[in-house]
């Protein structure tokens, strides 16, 4: 069951991209709330896994690929319609590149590497940000007067991200580098 919503959350990213076409503000919240569903699926099945004893290969694999295409696309979307810069992505699709490619070793010299805490929070940042990149809306507070930009904000804590997305990676040379040392 885990693996089938994984494998579901891949299918709701077309929709997602999709609905952030024409710039509607009613369809970036449609797209906004359809990347929601997702990342709360991906908690969904995460947990689901461990509740259930069912984590699998399959699953320790396929799960945070369908994070990072999921990402990516609505990055990559987000810059074709001009509302976001390529470096932040370059960055992004930088790390995620290189933990994959840790990963991959790490696989090959039998070192099991744990997502910490500071990726599991970079990923929290990154989704949230991304969230409100998707609403594109400036929100007036009735009760101080103050306008809050989505978009603003959801780069901000885009940016925020990079940095830990960045601590992250070197976390994960570091563990994959000690496990090295202890298998000799």
């Amino acid at each position: 069951m885990p693996n089938m919503i994984t494998i579901g959350r891949l299918f709701l990213i077309p929709p997602t991209v999709m609905l952030l076409g024409d710039g509607d503000p009613f369809m970036n919240l449609y797209a906004c709330l359809v990347f929601l569903f997702a990342s709360l699926l991906d908690v969904v099945d995460g947990w689901l896994a461990r509740r259930q004893n069912l984590v699998t290969f399959f699953g320790k694999f396929v799960d945070p690929l369908a994070d990072k295409v999921m990402v990516m696309s609505v990055l990559v979307f987000l810059v074709a319609y001009g509302r976001l810069g390529p470096t932040i992505v370059v960055l992004i699709v930088f790390r995620e590149f290189y933990i994959s490619g840790i990963r991959m070793l790490a696989l090959r010299d039998r070192i099991e590497i744990v997502a910490g805490a500071g990726g599991k929070f970079k990923t929290g940042l990154q989704l949230i940000g991304i969230a409100l990149m998707l609403i594109q809306f400036t929100y007036r507070d009735p009760l101080w007067g103050l306008s809050y930009d989505t978009q603003a904000i959801g780069l901000t804590l885009l940016w925020i991200s990079v940095v830990f997305s960045l601590t992250s990676a070197i976390s994960y040379t570091s563990k994959y580098l000690r496990g090295l040392d202890r298998a000799g």
